[in-house]
């Protein structure tokens, strides 16, 4: 198989071994992350996720795989955690390192932690930004001083506060010049706020390596299309979130009589999506797609190929050892071209998911 144009090179882990990474830093100072990471949403999340920390352990074998098995890239946020676990998405992160014994630069390339920085109210200045990265480097237990990825979470202007947003974004190119992270990314930004943001990154001399957007068979629309078009244009990777639609399209759950739901507000989400992803043909496609794959291979392969197929960097979220294993499978999971066209033309069909709206345009 012919590797992507804007796969860079490959690059050394600890191990000793060569994996194909993607460059999201600069050819002087690179950052290599994998073809697909991890989410940690869930982790800390009670209110979506039912999280207690009788799971970390779980947790710890998820994150353990993921290193052993080619994935140094971990999406997590300083908002990650509800009520007394907020931010326990780092905290685990920086424990499960540290018993690794990643706790600083030692190994470059076996790890990249990519924190997105929230938008709080009470974040107006970028001295605040500033302090906030160094609050997670602190919770992730990093020696060094540095992250790997820095994130924007949202944006401001997209309700208003455009006066925050400019303070906040000169805040995290302050962090990136002053050494306390090794690359940029953005989050929930559009195609027009992502240019003009690049200009003046630009300028500083600032550059952009990455922009999170929600993205998968259940949220394909044309901002999602547009957005991978800047992005290849600007040479900026693209980082899909909700690949699997927070779980939707995992083939774990059905309306039809009988069938397994999501327990709160996904429950919701899946009475709303599932009978029309149904009758658009979309999830009946993938069902036909993995079968022609034979044994091993499900809905989750089928759904986080496509995401690789369409130039972009999946983080599907895993809470146990056999949602990770699952999930890693579809790294070998190839879609020919044609089943890429049938997958879109379903997906457009198909009754798109809700949007962030904290996104800007």
């Amino acid at each position: 198989m012919a590797w992507p144009t804007w796969l860079e090179g490959l690059a050394r882990t600890k191990r000793g071994r060569w994996e194909e990474r993607i460059n999201v830093g600069t050819k002087d100072n690179p950052l290599y992350i994998s073809r697909m990471g991890a989410g940690t949403w869930a982790w800390g999340n009670r209110l979506l996720f039912g999280y207690s920390p009788e799971q970390d352990e779980e947790l710890e074998k998820v994150f353990n795989y993921c290193l052993d098995n080619g994935i140094n890239l971990f999406d997590t946020g300083d908002s990650y955690g509800t009520g007394k676990f907020n931010g326990r998405a780092e905290i685990l992160l920086g424990q499960f390192s540290k018993r690794r014994g990643i706790v600083g630069d030692e190994f470059p390339n076996e790890i990249c932690v990519a924190t997105k920085l929230a938008a709080y109210p009470w974040r107006l200045t970028r001295k605040s930004m500033v302090q906030a990265i160094k609050d997670s480097v602190d919770r992730l237990g990093r020696t060094s001083g540095c992250l790997e990825l820095g994130q924007m979470h949202w944006s401001p202007a997209a309700y208003g506060f455009r006066f925050q947003e400019d303070a906040l974004l000169n805040g995290l190119a302050d962090a990136y010049e002053q050494g306390l992270i090794k690359a940029v990314g953005l989050s929930n930004y559009g195609p027009e706020s992502l240019r003009s943001i690049h200009e003046k990154f630009a300028i500083r001399g600032v550059p952009i390596g990455t922009l999170q957007v929600q993205f998968s068979l259940l949220s394909y629309q044309d901002y999602q299309r547009e957005v991978l078009e800047v992005c290849q244009q600007l040479g900026i990777t693209v980082i899909a979130y909700s690949p699997l639609c927070l779980g939707l399209l995992s083939g774990k759950y059905s309306v039809e009589d009988g069938g397994a739901l999501p327990s709160g507000p996904r429950g919701f989400l899946a009475r709303q999506l599932l009978p029309e992803a149904e009758a658009s043909g979309l999830l009946p496609l993938m069902r036909d797609l993995a079968s022609l794959r034979g044994p091993g291979t499900g809905l989750p392969q089928i759904a986080l190929g496509w995401c690789i197929a369409k130039d972009t960097v999946p983080i599907p979220g895993a809470r146990t050892l056999a949602q990770c294993k699952d999930n890693i499978k579809a790294l070998s999971t190839e879609l020919t071209t044609e089943e890429v066209q049938a997958l879109d033309f379903a997906a457009s069909r198909a009754k798109s998911t809700v949007q962030n709206s904290m996104r800007s345009m």
